[in-house]
């Protein structure tokens, strides 16, 4: 959880996104965002609260997370019991964003906390005490998943799949990610192509040999290896390979690309 921002995050825009979030913010509508690990999904809701000037609570949804967690509970100390606020409590009060991310991930009656305040009422009744939040124009709601990952034991109700307006986000294309890798560490062009084409050669095995393609989070943190004077080769299997599969003759496999395409 982040207080406000005072610096806007880099963000370089795919689509319409930065138009849809704002008319969806101004208008006091929530917001689902989907979209494959590491294609900057936390990275653009920094940018969009630090340039709307909005607090910021991000919540990593998990299978323990409970509904006390977001709300709050009651705690004791000092010998008294008092309330202690959860981040989508403070956030209601503070005319914050609320950002969840892998929202799947959380049990199913954690996420029926959010159905009032994704529909018209926009309000956060809190049981243990009795309080009726009534949420400003100033709180958003917005979460997030990786349809990739949905089943039927991890997929998100449709009826609360409905309350949202949505959109998808994907990889960029080859020349944004490069000016994305090199604004984010300052590599030089030619290892920062060198790196996407390596990552569209492995996205290419999505499905097929690799659970996961190699997101735009993981070429940064090669460049970032690279750039420091780490050796090529080396970086992209710490930051790239192994991160993708544990199986060494997957690993091997993909190794043989790596030094096809990284010719420095």
């Amino acid at each position: 959880m982040n207080g406000k921002p005072t610096n806007i995050p880099y963000y370089q825009a795919q689509h319409n996104e930065v138009e849809l979030f704002e008319h969806a913010y101004n208008n006091q509508l929530p917001l689902l965002i989907k979209g494959p690990t590491g294609c900057g999904k936390t990275r653009f809701i920094e940018h969009m609260a630090a340039k709307l000037g909005r607090p910021l609570y991000t919540i990593a949804c998990h299978d323990d997370l409970a509904a006390a967690d977001l709300v709050g509970r009651h705690l004791i100390g000092d010998g008294e019991t008092y309330w202690h606020d959860g981040p989508l409590t403070k956030a209601v009060r503070e005319g914050a964003i609320c950002y969840l991310d892998e929202v799947v991930e959380a049990r199913k009656d954690t996420t029926v906390v959010l159905h009032p305040l994704s529909d018209n009422r926009r309000i956060l009744p809190i049981e243990r005490t009795g309080e009726v939040l009534k949420a400003s124009a100033e709180f958003m709601l917005v979460v997030s998943y990786n349809p990739g990952y949905q089943n039927l034991l991890k997929g998100m109700k449709p009826s609360t799949r409905q309350r949202f307006v949505a959109m998808r986000f994907d990889y960029p294309d080859s020349a944004t990610e490069i000016k994305i890798i090199q604004q984010e560490v300052g590599i030089d062009s030619t290892i920062a192509t060198q790196l996407i084409e390596l990552a569209h050669a492995l996205r290419v095995l999505k499905d097929h040999d690799l659970e996961e393609s190699a997101s735009t989070r993981l070429l940064v943190y090669a460049a970032t290896l690279i750039k420091s004077g780490f050796d090529p080769i080396a970086a992209c299997r710490a930051a790239i390979i192994e991160p993708l599969s544990d199986e060494e003759d997957t690993v091997a496999a993909l190794m043989e690309v790596v030094k096809a395409k990284m010719s420095i």
